[in-house]
Parts: C-alpha cells; structure tokens; sequence
C-alpha cells in the first residue's frame, strides 16, 4: 500500500525525499495491515485531515514523540475493508470514520469496531475526514469544560483555522455571542457566512479597540470564554476583554509563543484557565470522546455544522499541504485523499 513515512525528524513542507535526510519519504509498498483482533476493522482510508499537531509531531517539538519511523496522522475516514469474525457493528462497504494516534497517512488502517463512528447518511465521506480533531477539541473544550451556555460570549482567536472555524460554529448551536479574530479579507468574509456577530480583521484593526467597541454597542460587559489556539501577543491582549469569572480554553500555540497568563489577575478576577490535550482523553475519559463525536456526527447530519474543506492533496503532495497550514493560507481544513478506484463504494 501507499504510505507517507516520517524517517527523519525535519520540515514536512520539503517535498518527500526531495533533499538528504528529509523528514518524509512515501512508500508505495508498505505491508497492509492485517487484522489483529476478533473485533478488528480494516478501513480503506478515502480521507485524513492535517492538523497543527501533527506538523509538530513531524518537527519533534509534540508533546507525544513517537519512535522513528513512524506514518503521521490521526483524523480519518474510510470505507470498511475487511472485518473479524466477532464484529457486530460494521459490515464491508460501511463509511466510518474515526481518529487514531498515528498512522492515517496510508492507504489502509486497522482499528478495533469499538474506535470506529459510522458516518450518517448523506453527509460527504471525504469530509468526514475532518471531523475528529479539530471538531471533537472544540466540542469538549465548550460544551464539556467550559459548559458554554446560550448568550455568554465566546471569543475566538485563530477563527478561520481548522479548530478556529469548528469553534465558530460550536459557539452558534451552543447559542453564544461570538467574536472570531483573524486576518485577511477573505477569512473575515467566510466569517461573516458562518453567522459570526462581530469579526475582527487583524490586518486593520486592533482587537482590543473592535472588541470593545462591539461589547459597548450590544451592551456586553465582557467576553466570558476565549478560545485560544494562537498563544503570544495576541493572548496577552484577549486577556483585557474578559468579564469576571471567565474561562480560558489553552487549545494550542500556532503563533511559536506559549503565553503568559498572570495567576495574580487569575485569581482577582476568578478566572479559570483549562487546558485541552484533546487526545489524552482517549487514555483518561475515553467515553466523553466517544460521547462527543457522536453528538457531533448527529450535528453533521442535521446540518448544525458544516466542514470547510480549504484545501485538498494527494499523498505525495503532502509537502505542500503541510505548507498550506503552516502559511496560514486554510480557511477550514486542509486533506490528504486518496483517489483510489478500488475504493469500496460507501453506500450513502
């Protein structure tokens, strides 16, 4: 099968094996994976989503370093190849979807029936691909940490990114106020499409001065949650607009900088600060995981939410797809799929 292999620990935007040492080499005869379980699935990936995390990982500066060489990728979604003779929830043909540690850049996977979500009728199957991460960090960040209610406001930083624009829409079926921040006209137009209540276009304009002037018009005393996977300056500023007793979601750093959040305010002004390591809840509370994504995949069917695909790759394109989250130039998710003919067709 094909797979994308990270030999070396580098920059994933070099092409694979485009220079001595590069980080990722793609294989077009790594063994498929057999089933090694009873209740063992094996999916024929159709889509993996990219996430910041896994260019990190792919760097060596994740939290989570696996041993060399290892294939990249977690999101992913598929149509179920072969089954175990003791799986009862999964047949051949079935569109699923799922996340897993490593290993979704290639063509097939094998996970446990257990791990895997059935993808509802009607929605897009590649797109599914982008559903976990991204959408399964906003949703336990607001609904499950932060217990976002309707008419707090929600500010969102790094809004049209993969988890930015998830949060967005998260924040409008939960029934907040939200505030996006990003940068670029385009970004802030697909912004306003979402249903957004104020959008802040940090190429014109000073977060802390729009922010405010939109809370005093709308008569709001402050922002009650801030979603924050940017880090650096920009945390520092958000800081200012949050009301007593607001709560701060730490979801990442794209800006390279962890921020500084004061304990002495913290405690003054009764802040909560969470931190989210999504995928440790996998080891710790994997049944809010579980839980999550299928109210997610329910939202997904109702058209409650939407995914953005900004922008699609091939495998051995995998470079420029990991330049296109690293510059920013996503609006959404950014995919690796496989346009494979064999491909079990999902019967949507």
């Amino acid at each position: 099968m094909e797979a994308l292999l990270c030999r070396n620990l580098g920059d994933p935007t070099v092409p694979p094996d485009g220079a001595e040492n590069s980080a990722l080499t793609v294989s077009t005869a790594y063994p498929i994976p057999q089933l090694n379980s009873p209740t063992a699935v094996r999916v024929r990936v159709k889509a993996t989503s990219l996430n910041f995390a896994n260019y990190l990982q792919i760097l060596g500066k994740y939290q989570e370093k696996p041993p060399l060489p290892f294939i990249p990728g977690s999101d992913y979604s598929g149509t179920v190849e072969a089954v175990g003779p003791s799986v009862t929830k999964f047949k051949i043909g079935d569109p699923v979807c799922s996340v897993t540690t490593l290993g979704s850049f290639a063509q097939f996977l094998v996970a446990d029936e257990s791990e895997l979500f059935l993808v509802p009728e009607g929605c897009d199957l590649v797109a599914a691909g982008a559903l976990a991460v991204a959408y399964g960090t906003s949703h336990v960040g607001l609904v499950h940490r932060a217990q976002l209610q309707a008419g707090q406001v929600l500010l969102v930083l790094g809004a049209a990114g993969g988890v930015g624009v998830s949060a967005v829409q998260i924040g409008k079926v939960c029934g907040a106020i939200v505030i996006a921040v990003a940068r670029g006209g385009e970004k802030v137009q697909f912004l306003k499409s979402l249903g957004v209540d104020h959008v802040v276009d940090l190429s014109k304009e000073n977060v802390n001065e729009s922010v405010k002037g939109f809370l005093k018009a709308r008569k709001l005393r402050g922002v009650d949650v801030l979603y924050d996977p940017v880090g650096g300056k920009l945390t520092k500023e958000s800081l200012k607009l949050l009301n007593w007793g607001a709560q701060i979601l730490v979801i990442g750093f794209a800006s390279g900088e962890v921020p500084v959040i004061p304990a002495n305010i913290a405690l003054v002004k009764n802040w909560t600060v969470h931190g989210l390591y999504w995928g440790s809840y996998k080891i710790h509370r994997p049944h809010i995981l579980e839980d999550s994504l299928k109210e997610l995949l329910s939202w997904l069917a109702r058209g409650l939410i939407t995914l953005n695909i900004s922008h699609t790759f091939s495998l051995t394109e995998a470079n420029l797809a990991f330049a296109a989250l690293k510059d920013r130039k996503a609006i959404g998710k950014v995919l690796i799929v496989f346009y494979d003919q064999r491909t079990v067709r999902a019967k949507l």
